[in-house]
């Protein structure tokens, strides 16, 4: 009669009392793009994503957007917008000329390429799946001159 007692005492009690970590240290980031929140020595047990959403299963549940761009060439300005993309993507630069951009999805597969044709050139991402892409700005030598990480969420 006790054992019984004493396991739906504790299995009620842990319902009371959410899952809490008691660590050294840790932090809150946030900017305009992603949100980060980390706890030193925190156990990460699995995680699972959709293309979209990311789970990560341990004491401290997140969602991380990991976005950012490489600047291959330090001197080139371009603005790859909106992030994470709706149906259109725009890439502005003032040095267009001579330049082409190449998109990437997840698996390194080429889903889209063009030559840049204006100052501001359009990209018709209607059709592509949700997911993480690439989109790499190249010269007319083929070289990088900068690669931007996206995401598509619809």
């Amino acid at each position: 009669m006790k054992k019984p007692l004493i396991i739906g005492a504790l299995a009620f009690s842990s319902c009371l009392f959410g899952q809490e970590v008691i660590s050294s240290q840790g932090e809150t980031y946030t900017n305009s793009n992603a949100s980060i929140d980390f706890t030193i020595g925190e156990v990460v047990s699995n995680t699972a994503t959709d293309g979209s959403y990311d789970l990560t299963q341990g004491f401290h549940q997140t969602n991380w957007k990991f976005l950012g761009v490489d600047n291959h060439i330090q001197n080139f300005d371009a603005i790859v917008y909106p992030n994470p993309m709706g149906n259109d993507l725009f890439i502005q630069t003032e040095n267009f000329e001579q330049m082409a951009y190449i998109l990437y999805d997840a698996t390194g597969r080429v889903v889209s390429e063009n030559q840049l044709d204006n100052s501001k050139t359009g990209i018709d991402v209607s059709n592509l799946a949700p997911s993480t892409y690439s989109l790499v700005l190249i010269n007319e030598n083929k070289e990088k001159i900068k690669t931007f990480k996206l995401i598509k969420t619809q």
